[in-house]
């Protein structure tokens, strides 16, 4: 048997000759062809198609006619061809204001029933019957999609829960409630999926006419089906119309930004000092839990700027027989790079006497030991009169730390009066020391974690 005979057994090549059939000439181990030319195999055998990597063979005029017995290993190219869909990451802060701006139910059905009348005939047919059912048929495919496609656009531009920030998932379980939201975004997927099928099937009914006459009262037929449907349960786009302007109202917190958070007993006074030292104008009246949620103001110093957040006032119990606006200031505690001022009242006016506030300020204390801290004592113009004595300070008068708390507040702590304008400037100057703290703090942790990137 001849040499050439024995090389085309090994590489398994037919010996006949080989006919291209492309459009244009091929290249084949270097060489361009004209379409119909015959090749004589040996001509495969030179230097440059030993050379060539199987995948450029492949990928020119040659393919094998039996597989190979040993499996070969996947080239490093091949395998950066087979992309895997990225995993979702956990978003930054500010998903909220990415929110698609939602329509009003009925203004998607009004939109989408005149858009659907300027549906006309496909153009050339003849027939009556024929093009009244092309027409039918087209309408209601029409209306179908201009009320599926919106609904399709909340379902994937509304972000999924438990990839959003912490701090923007408390948020919303705390705001919304624990699975509304959720709720939301599924009934607007049974909506959308209900008039899509129902638009189908009578679109396909509509195609189905054999007279004008049917064709037309299909259609008519067909538009009232999905009106129907659509009127079922059109309360999940109004419902996710709420969701979003709710969650777009939240205030913007940037974790790059320097925050300041006044926390203490509901009526202390955190809203009035907010006005203080900031641009916030939060609500102030003399009654409990005037804050409803996170309020946010904003400090200008040295060029930089810097976040101060209202929050809702603590009561003295468990964090299960917390209400959802006390859960929305551990949140903020919890999940926000956050520097902390303490605000306390020992006038006994605000509602929470001075040993509950001493309670609820150990706990928070020793929870958030990591944050920076500033306590101030407001309404100190109060102080010069004799404080009120509370039934439940009774059991701990012999408690000497509490005695002090109660004279004074915590070692060191600032007194001020909004009224009197007492310690306000001390207070300004003491506020900006602890956010250009706050501020070298978060850059120490940002140099930290880009170093631990670098090395992994």
């Amino acid at each position: 048997m001849s040499l050439a005979s024995n090389l085309l057994q090994l590489y398994q090549i037919p010996s006949t000759s080989l006919i291209l059939k492309r459009s244009k000439f091929s290249r084949v181990a270097g060489l361009f062809l004209l379409p119909g030319r015959v090749i004589h195999p040996t001509l495969f055998f030179c230097k440059h198609v030993q050379t060539t990597s199987y995948d450029q063979v492949v990928n020119g005029s040659y393919l094998p006619t039996a597989p190979s017995k040993q499996p070969t290993a996947p080239s490093k190219q091949s395998n950066n061809t087979i992309k895997e869909k990225p995993s979702p990451t956990v978003e930054n802060v500010g998903a909220f204001q990415k929110l698609p701006m939602v329509m009003p139910s009925i203004d998607i059905l009004q939109s989408a029933l005149r858009k659907a009348r300027r549906v006309s005939a496909s153009k050339g047919i003849a027939n009556a019957a024929k093009r009244e059912r092309n027409k039918g048929a087209k309408h209601l495919d029409a209306l179908m999609k201009e009320i599926a496609v919106p609904l399709r656009t909340y379902s994937q531009q509304f972000p999924n829960k438990k990839y959003l920030h912490p701090y923007e998932r408390a948020l919303i379980e705390l705001t919304l409630g624990d699975g509304n939201y959720e709720k939301v975004l599924r009934n607007i997927e049974v909506l959308r999926k209900k008039v899509v099928s129902v638009g189908k099937e009578q679109a396909s009914l509509c195609a189905k006419s054999l007279t004008k006459r049917e064709a037309e009262e299909r259609l008519n037929e067909g538009v009232k089906q999905i009106e129907d449907v659509f009127h079922l349960q059109r309360s999940a786009v109004d419902e996710l119309l709420n969701v979003a302007k709710t969650l777009r109202a939240m205030p913007v917190v940037d974790l790059e930004t320097p925050t300041l958070c006044l926390v203490g007993a509901p009526n202390v006074g955190k809203s009035s000092l907010v006005r203080i030292v900031s641009t916030g104008k939060p609500e102030i009246c003399n009654y409990p839990f005037t804050t409803r949620g996170i309020l946010m103001g904003h400090i200008s110093l040295s060029y930089q700027n810097f976040q101060v957040t209202d929050t809702p006032g603590l009561l003295r119990r468990y964090d299960d027989d917390r209400n959802n606006l006390e859960k929305l200031t551990l949140a903020v505690l919890s999940y926000l790079p956050t520097a902390v001022l303490f605000v306390h009242d020992l006038s006994g006016e605000c509602g929470t006497s001075p040993s509950d506030q001493y309670l609820i300020y150990k706990e928070i204390r020793e929870r958030f030991s990591g944050h920076l801290w500033l306590d101030v004592v407001s309404k100190c113009d109060l102080l010069q009169k004799a404080p009120t004595r509370f039934v439940t300070e009774v059991a701990n008068a012999d408690n000497l730390e509490l005695a002090n708390y109660r004279k004074t507040g915590p070692e060191g702590a600032l007194h001020v009066s909004v009224i009197n304008e007492v310690g306000l400037h001390e207070l300004k100057t003491r506020v900006h020391e602890l956010l250009l703290s706050q501020s070298e703090r978060i850059k120490v942790e940002q140099n930290s974690q880009a170093s631990i990137e670098a090395v992994s």
